[in-house]
């Protein structure tokens, strides 16, 4: 079992709504929860012209592989409503794969560690709350210390 951590951000429709059902049907899928952050409020990354964000960050276990769980992510997505519009556009929800365990991967589809999330608050806030001392495989870091840059 991998221990991951995934970002969840929903700037359209009832966005605390849409970042809880996507936990539960992370639960549902036969994942094991370790562990939620609150969630917080933000601005929008990329595309500022939008809603704020609702951002929260989730510890699990999962015995997928990364490419299965990826896959997983975006059915929930689409299930929750996600439509693309455009890059960095309003998004009922958005998963995102942060650490798959120490894992360093890149391919066309995934990239893991996320390949922006030291530069991005909306992410290091939640995550340094439920995961503070975590290594970041590649910059060899822990996230308070990244995000205290």
């Amino acid at each position: 079992m991998a221990n991951v951590f995934v970002g969840l951000g929903s700037n359209k429709g009832n966005r605390k709504k849409n970042i809880l059902r996507a936990i539960e049907i992370l639960k549902k899928n036969n994942r094991k929860i370790l562990k939620i952050s609150s969630i917080c409020e933000t601005k929008p990354y990329g595309y500022r012209k939008q809603r704020n964000f609702l951002n929260a960050v989730v510890k699990l276990k999962t015995a997928l592989s990364p490419g299965n769980f990826l896959l997983l992510c975006k059915k929930i997505e689409k299930e929750i409503g996600r439509k693309k519009v455009f890059r960095w556009g309003p998004r009922e929800i958005d998963i995102d794969i942060l650490f798959f365990d120490k894992k360093v991967l890149k391919s066309r589809k995934l990239t893991i560690p996320h390949k922006d999330l030291h530069n991005r608050e909306f992410v290091l806030t939640p995550l340094s709350e439920i995961a503070p001392n975590f290594v970041h495989p590649v910059l060899k870091k822990r996230i308070f210390e990244i995000r205290n840059v």
